[in-house]
């Protein structure tokens, strides 16, 4: 051999040495024992940051991670524990010196363990990140050799886009397929997938065999089988056919035995923002009409979409996949092929999946414990805090804003907020910790709640936890925010449900209103009005560029086409979301000034005097135009909300219709009907013998009188205070002030001087006759106008259709009585003619009823005088 060729020879061998020694063996230095465990090997469980792969014991000192799929934490490592409980993984040690701070995708290594640990001290391998005290994923150590088959692995994953995935294992002997759809979309959005009709022309889509998943209420996922007739929407005809993107169940079935739904629910979870949920459907199904027939070993046209899904309602009680806006897609697959082009985790822009709870400085945060469905950051106990009834919810405080707590959560936890991620207490753990508010006094129950507040300053950290002080990690995180709305607007009130927060500050003349939502939505809507029909709404969402928008609207009606752009003035406006949550802004005028005849919005007054009746409502999406039955809400308030502006208090709305009109009877009773007729016995039956008319007259005043009175108590109780705002109340007030004005001035009546008696009597007697009449006749005037704007005033209040007829019913009531007293002033004229000249006459009275005092019964020996009418016309 030349000297050349053992030298290249000689490299190689030195090479290969060198090699070797990098990556030698990890057992070579490791004793070999008998351990059950060597060789163990299974699939690690997916607790958090999309952690998949294969776990493989080597030996005592080391064990190998195939497939291994990661998203990057912060102080990450393999950790040892006893059992996968939280006093067990808390209470655990870390097993290797490997750091496992970055995103692995598809990755494969070994990993050694550190020279004191042995297996037999742990029961369970887990991914731990140290500071949240976070389980990422684990393994338990069962000795059995075996892999525990886990519901996140398949034997195949094909990439249908950037961020949605579908994942197979093919199970042919049993005349099944077992799919799992991955996407990083919102807890609101659906997965579909399934078979295009082979033998159709035109669209993929009409025709097709697809699985629709989703997660739906309290965030338990289905899958469903649906059959597309239609590119749209699922609808109900005439006919009570079904077409458009329609469950399986709402078709008629050729033979009734069939069973259509034939897809499986199987497992579902949502984790770091993706959603995942396994199911099966059948290779051959009996279901020949609207399953289609999957041949697993010829490449066959799939199609996908995702999209906004809108739940089920009392019209249409099924799930409707909304319009994909554009995330569908198309592509063949054979089922029998193994793929897997899936490399590394989907990572979600918005991995927070936890609901949001935003402190209010009025509204307490009611605090209670409930069982552990979704929290966010296991390893956790069975049970948790719950906030305003949502489980372990991020919570949002301001900071200058005054934090309420009703405390109802037991004896045995006590509410802490700390900067510690854990709680529990850390100096039990030899951690330290900044408590900054609650302790061991912060407990109680329901039946005695304890009520603390806690005033975040300028001091407090954008994060901190809420925990309770005795069990660690049955809390969350508390984020931390300079003031909001709160503090820009003077009052605020929980509407209907709680689902929606609405902040007001009244000026001179125009109002600033807020409204926030307090659950995910595409879209919030609030609305002035009883109900939908004939309301007032004001419509926030995100359009599709990002920007924050505003609508007004008028609506007449019960759907899509019901719905009418106006074009309120509004300034200072502002639309946003946060995590889903929308909060739209606006300044708006009291009172329009425009024609109220011409547009609509022109009508849409507020009086802040009178209670503000509020409705809202929460959509998946909303269009700028071209509205239709995806714009629909799909969660609305059940009664309207009567909101007090003066006052910033709200009440469930009460309708006051029936006390109005008890309120608006009695007083047309005694304005219309009582104190007239006392004034046309007074005026009109002196020919009467004795003093039938007086008293006539008498008794019909002071019911009027009296009935006035329980009107007026009547409305201010039931409407809990009075105002002076509005016309009515004005006219009203008058009214009832000239009414009271004339018993008194009755009471100081002058006597009728006798003939003969000085010219000074005379003259005060007639003064007063002139007075009484001018209060009279202006208090009927003005109690008459206080009855039409009464009804105008219920018109506008209520848009009640019978306040306009009632109105002219009114009007034409006064006019008939304007006949009668021009007919009975007619006759009356007549009569006077008639009479015998020179006789003495008076402005309210005259002949032999003034010679006796009516008034004044207890005086036998004395003439008693006539009674005085209030509008009795002069006698000339």
């Amino acid at each position: 051999m030349a000297p050349t060729a053992l030298f290249q020879l000689g490299l190689f061998f030195i090479f290969m040495f060198l090699i070797g020694f990098s990556y030698s063996d990890p057992s070579l230095d490791c004793p070999s024992t008998n351990t059950s465990l060597l060789n163990f090997t299974s699939h690690f469980t997916l607790e958090q940051h999309q952690l998949r792969g294969i776990f493989s014991i080597i030996n005592d000192c080391s064990f190998r991670v195939s497939q291994f799929d990661m998203l990057a934490g912060a102080n990450v490592l393999w950790w040892g524990a006893m059992g996968d409980d939280v006093q067990n993984l808390t209470n655990g040690f870390p097993v290797s010196d490997s750091i496992l701070n970055q995103t692995y995708k598809n990755d494969t290594f070994t990993v050694r363990l550190r020279k004191n640990v042995t297996w037999d001290q742990m029961k369970l391998l887990a991914v731990w990140d140290v500071p949240t005290a976070s389980d990422f994923g684990y393994v338990l150590l069962n000795g059995s050799g075996n892999a525990k088959e886990q519901p996140t692995v398949f034997d195949n994953c094909k990439v249908l886009s950037d961020s949605y995935r579908i994942r197979w294992s093919l199970k042919e002997a049993e005349n099944e397929v077992e799919i799992g759809l991955e996407a990083a979309v919102g807890a609101e959005d659906y997965m579909g997938f399934g078979w295009a009709n082979e033998s159709a022309s035109g669209s993929l889509m009409v025709g097709g065999d697809v699985a629709i998943t989703a997660f739906g209420e309290g965030g338990l996922p289905f899958a469903h089988d649906y059959y597309i007739t239609k590119y749209s929407e699922c609808m109900i005809d005439e006919d009570g056919n079904a077409q458009g993107v329609c469950p399986d169940t709402l078709y008629k079935p050729t033979d009734p035995a069939v069973v259509v739904n034939n897809t499986k629910m199987i497992y579902g979870h949502r984790k770091d923002g993706v959603s995942f949920i396994r199911y099966s459907r059948p290779l051959q199904s009996n279901d020949i009409k609207y399953d289609q027939k999957i041949d697993p070993r010829a490449e066959m046209n799939v199609i996908w979409a995702v999209g906004l899904i809108k739940p089920p309602d009392s019209l249409r009680p099924f799930y409707l996949p909304q319009n994909h806006g554009g995330s569908y897609g198309h592509l063949k697959l054979n089922l029998s092929e193994q793929v897997n082009d899936c490399l590394g985790p989907l990572e979600a822009e918005d991995k927070e999946d936890q609901d949001l709870v935003i402190a209010d400085k009025k509204e307490p945060l009611v605090v209670t414990t409930g069982p552990a469905l979704h929290y966010p950051n296991p390893p956790n106990p069975s049970k948790v805090l719950y906030i305003n009834k949502k489980e372990s919810p991020l919570l949002r405080v301001e900071r200058g804003v005054p934090v309420k707590f009703s405390i109802q959560a037991g004896h045995d936890v006590a509410l802490y907020v700390t900067s510690d991620p854990i709680g529990g207490n850390a100096t039990l753990r030899n951690t330290s910790e900044t408590i900054y508010f609650g302790g061991p006094e912060a407990e109680g129950v329901l039946a005695s709640p304890t009520k603390l507040t806690w005033s975040p300053d300028r001091n407090t950290p954008d994060l901190v936890y809420y925990h309770s002080l005795y069990v660690p990690k049955m809390g969350w995180k508390v984020q931390v925010v300079d003031g909001g709305l709160p503090d820009m607007y003077n009052n605020s009130v929980s509407l209907d449900d709680q689902q929606v927060m609405l902040f007001w500050t009244l000026a001179d003349n125009s109002i600033s209103i807020a409204a926030r939502g307090e659950k995910k939505s595409g879209y919030l809507a609030i609305g002035f009005g009883r109900e939908m029909a004939n309301s007032y709404a004001y419509v926030g969402w995100i359009d599709d560029s990002g920007k924050g928008r505003v609508n007004t609207y008028f609506i007449d009606g019960n759907d899509a086409s019901s719905v009418h752009p106006t074009k309120e003035n509004l300034t200072y406006v502002r639309c946003k979301s946060e995590n889903g949550i929308i909060t739209l802004e606006f300044t708006r005028p009291l009172n329009p000034s425009c024609d109220r005849k011409a547009r609509h919005e022109c009508n849409n007054i507020i009086d802040p005097s009178t209670p503000l009746k509020v409705i809202w409502a929460m959509g998946a999406q909303w269009s700028d135009d071209h509205l239709s039955v995806r714009n629909m809400h799909f969660i609305t308030s059940k009664r309207p909300i009567s909101v007090l502006l003066m006052h910033g208090s709200a009440e469930a709305e009460e309708d006051l219709r029936p006390v109005l009109a008890v309120h608006g009877f009695m007083m047309f009773l005694a304005w219309g009907i009582l104190l007239p007729g006392g004034i046309l016995a007074a005026r009109y039956l002196k020919h009467v013998k004795d003093d039938s008319w007086f008293k006539i007259h008498v008794y019909m005043q002071y019911s009027g009188l009296a009935i006035i009175f329980l009107g007026f108590l009547f409305a201010v109780a039931e409407l809990r205070g009075l105002t002076l705002q509005s016309t009515h109340v004005k006219f009203g007030m008058l009214a009832i002030l000239l009414a009271v004005a004339q018993p008194i001035n009755a009471y100081f009546r002058p006597k009728k001087p006798d003939v003969g008696e000085e010219t000074a009597k005379a003259s005060h007697r007639l003064i007063w006759e002139y007075t009484h009449v001018i209060i009279g006749r202006c208090g009927i005037l003005v109690g008459v106008a206080a009855l039409i704007s009464g009804m105008k005033h219920l018109g506008e209040r209520y848009g009640d259709e019978n306040a306009n007829g009632l109105s002219w019913a009114l009007i034409v009531w006064f006019l008939l009585g304007a006949l009668l007293v021009i007919y009975l002033e007619y006759r009356d004229m007549g009569r006077r003619r008639d009479r015998l000249p020179g006789r003495s006459t008076w402005v309210l009275g005259n002949g032999e009823e003034e010679s006796r005092d009516l008034l004044n019964q207890s005086e036998p020996a004395k003439e008693k005088e006539a009674g005085e009418v209030q509008l009795e016309a002069f006698n000339r």
